[in-house]
């Protein structure tokens, strides 16, 4: 024959506080816990005869009080439990502040690039601040920890946040192209950015970085596409919703057989989807520059630029020319082919200053 469970539940029984053992015993509720106003210990069931034990057995001294005087008594001790949980409320409150302000400024160093070791640099300022401006505050600003590994804990935080909730944002996807652009950096390390940019049921359309990889050995198509698919699965993106991949003209890109490109559209295809492959639309401005071929208008500004930079004499003069005049820019940039955005960027300064180039050319 089974045995039958005669274990009782006391959650079931529905017991509730009643205020008259707050008279008669110094109990109150907090929280759904029967609390001792006396020694604030909590008893674990709401059960007279629990209570009343505990108050025989600890605080039976307290019976001489009657009437007001226990009533008073009562007040007093709630007052003193009440100023208790304030200042603990206030200490939880403080801290979470001091976190979240520790969140703040950790996500403005990434944001600018800065090393995490400006941190502390930043909070020597900010207590110095607080020094000559309320110094009333200073111990709730140096709660805020800003130290080096504390920054990089809370960017890897952020980081992951973000991560995310561009997977819960990916998951709404109806669908979605990528776009990759590879290139080294100055540690010759090859980086792989891929771009998402997905549109959802109510054609709301979103454009992220999906991911940035660093590519230790070659970069041929094949390590391209690894690198896309690590991506793409981590992320939990459907490969049969992608409806494009753009990449420039490098052949590990665009490859017709081992291209990246070509190796994106055959996945698709195998997961039942269709994709198109689009190239040379990512850089248009140093593609319209490369074709256009307007030497006419970059030769005469680059003998110029290297004729004022290129000797310390006549850079100093004029810079000294742009400072006196209080011209809008106080020097020319350089431009390299390297670095071809650089040369957006030396038209624009250059137009800008050109009619202070020009005086300064006439007096030389």
């Amino acid at each position: 024959m089974a045995s039958v469970n005669k274990k009782r539940k006391v959650d079931r029984e529905g017991r509730r506080f009643q205020d008259k053992w707050k008279f008669e015993y110094f109990f109150t509720e907090i929280r759904n816990n029967c609390v001792c106003l006396i020694c604030q210990e909590t008893v674990a069931v709401f059960k007279e005869f629990n209570i009343n034990r505990h108050y025989q057995t600890k605080h039976a001294s307290y019976d001489k009080l009657t009437g007001n005087k226990r009533g008073e008594k009562v007040k007093q001790l709630e007052a003193v439990l009440t100023a208790q949980q304030s200042f603990f409320t206030r200490v939880r409150e403080s801290n979470e502040n001091a976190t979240e302000a520790s969140y703040e400024v950790a996500t403005l160093i990434a944001k600018h690039c800065k090393p995490f070791t400006e941190g502390e640099f930043i909070k020597d300022c900010v207590m110095k601040m607080v020094e000559k401006i309320c110094p009333a505050k200073k111990q709730e600003f140096a709660n805020i920890c800003l130290a080096r590994n504390t920054v990089v804990r809370r960017i890897e935080d952020v980081s992951l946040d973000i991560k995310r909730q561009l997977e819960a944002k990916g998951t709404e996807f109806d669908f979605f192209s990528l776009a990759c652009d590879e290139s080294t950096d100055a540690s010759d390390t090859a980086q792989l950015l891929i771009f998402l940019r997905g549109v959802d049921n109510d054609m709301n359309v979103s454009e992220e970085l999906l991911d940035l990889q660093s590519l230790k050995g070659q970069t041929r198509g094949t390590d391209l596409f690894v690198s896309v698919c690590s991506t793409v699965d981590d992320m939990k993106l459907q490969w049969n919703k992608v409806t494009g991949i753009i990449t420039d003209g490098a052949p590990a890109m665009a490859g017709e057989r081992s291209g990246l490109s070509s190796l994106v559209c055959n996945k698709v295809s195998e997961e039942g989807g269709s994709a198109i492959k689009l190239h040379c639309i990512i850089h248009q401005e140093v593609l319209c520059a490369k074709y256009m071929k307007y030497d006419n208008v970059m030769k005469p500004v680059i003998k110029t630029i290297n004729y004022i930079r290129s000797k310390a004499l006549c850079h100093r003069q004029f810079q000294q020319f742009l400072l006196d005049i209080q011209a809008e820019y106080g020097d020319v940039l350089y431009h390299t082919d390297v670095r071809w955005l650089s040369r957006g960027s030396a038209l624009q300064r250059f137009f800008s200053l050109r009619e202070e180039i020009g005086q300064f050319l006439t007096k030389k």
